[in-house]
Protein backbone atom coordinates (compact mmCIF):
# COMPACT_ATOMS: atom_id res chain seq x y z
CA UNK A 1 0.00 0.00 0.00
CA UNK A 2 1.53 3.32 -1.02
CA UNK A 3 1.37 6.55 0.99
CA UNK A 4 -1.59 8.00 -0.91
CA UNK A 5 -3.70 4.88 -0.34
CA UNK A 6 -2.71 4.77 3.32
CA UNK A 7 -3.67 8.42 3.81
CA UNK A 8 -7.16 7.78 2.45
CA UNK A 9 -7.85 4.72 4.60
CA UNK A 10 -11.33 4.85 6.11
CA UNK A 11 -10.70 4.50 9.82
CA UNK A 12 -13.32 6.68 11.46
CA UNK A 13 -17.09 6.71 11.79
CA UNK A 14 -19.70 9.44 12.14
CA UNK A 15 -23.16 8.92 13.56
CA UNK A 16 -25.85 11.30 12.33
CA UNK A 17 -29.52 11.60 13.20
CA UNK A 18 -32.08 12.17 10.46
CA UNK A 19 -35.76 11.42 10.33
CA UNK A 20 -36.96 8.08 8.99
CA UNK A 21 -38.64 9.52 5.90
CA UNK A 22 -35.55 11.44 4.75
CA UNK A 23 -33.36 8.39 5.33
CA UNK A 24 -35.67 6.12 3.36
CA UNK A 25 -35.83 8.57 0.44
CA UNK A 26 -32.06 9.02 0.45
CA UNK A 27 -31.37 5.28 0.52
CA UNK A 28 -33.92 4.63 -2.24
CA UNK A 29 -32.45 7.37 -4.42
CA UNK A 30 -28.92 6.07 -3.88
CA UNK A 31 -30.03 2.58 -4.89
CA UNK A 32 -31.78 3.96 -7.96
CA UNK A 33 -28.58 5.79 -8.91
CA UNK A 34 -26.47 2.66 -8.27
CA UNK A 35 -24.42 4.21 -5.49
CA UNK A 36 -24.25 3.84 -1.73
CA UNK A 37 -25.36 6.26 0.94
CA UNK A 38 -21.90 6.14 2.52
CA UNK A 39 -20.22 6.99 -0.78
CA UNK A 40 -22.49 9.99 -1.29
CA UNK A 41 -21.98 11.27 2.26
CA UNK A 42 -18.19 10.94 1.85
CA UNK A 43 -18.40 12.80 -1.46
CA UNK A 44 -20.43 15.57 0.19
CA UNK A 45 -17.87 15.89 2.99
CA UNK A 46 -14.91 16.05 0.57
CA UNK A 47 -16.68 18.67 -1.59
CA UNK A 48 -17.70 20.69 1.47
CA UNK A 49 -14.14 20.73 2.77
CA UNK A 50 -12.75 21.63 -0.64
CA UNK A 51 -15.15 24.54 -1.09
CA UNK A 52 -15.10 25.93 2.44
CA UNK A 53 -11.69 25.19 3.93
CA UNK A 54 -9.61 27.13 1.41
CA UNK A 55 -9.74 30.25 3.55
CA UNK A 56 -8.64 28.47 6.74
CA UNK A 57 -4.92 28.52 7.48
CA UNK A 58 -3.22 25.30 8.53
CA UNK A 59 -6.07 22.96 7.60
CA UNK A 60 -5.00 19.98 5.49
CA UNK A 61 -7.23 19.33 2.48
Amino acid sequence: MDRKEKAKKKNSQMLIRINDEERAKFIALCEELDTSAAREVRRFIRDFISINAKSLDGLDT
